[in-house]
């Protein structure tokens, strides 16, 4: 870490109300831009996180349900930095009715990539 990362943690917002983006996920449309974005990050951690404020907003007891899952093991596998395994984020992509798609990578992907 550089001296210049600073982490969510590091920022005091007195007066200020938390972002919440489970408020803002509100159509298909939205959830689907929301997600790709996450996943371009290529962070695990942010996606779990992603896919529980997805949860929220649909409603996390209705989905944990769907998923087979107990409210409070959903809210524990999409905790920040939790490391959910490949099963349990389709179970519950499947009950929010999200299907990932592969795409081939662009050239400028793939120069990106190579460079990093």
């Amino acid at each position: 870490m550089s001296e210049h990362d600073i982490s969510i943690d590091d920022i005091e917002s007195p007066g200020l109300e938390d972002f919440d983006a489970a408020e803002y996920l509100t159509s298909d449309e939205a959830v689907a831009a929301y997600l790709t974005d996450i996943l371009d990050a290529n962070d695990a951690g942010l996606l779990a996180v992603a896919i529980g404020n997805i949860a929220r907003s649909r409603g996390m007891t209705e989905i944990a349900k769907a998923a087979g899952m107990s409210r409070e093991g959903l809210y524990k596998a999409l905790r920040p930095n939790s490391q959910p395994r490949l099963e349990t984020i389709t179970r519950v992509l499947t009950a929010l009715g999200i299907r990932l798609v592969a795409a081939p990578l662009s050239a400028e992907d793939t120069t990106t990539i190579q460079e990093t």
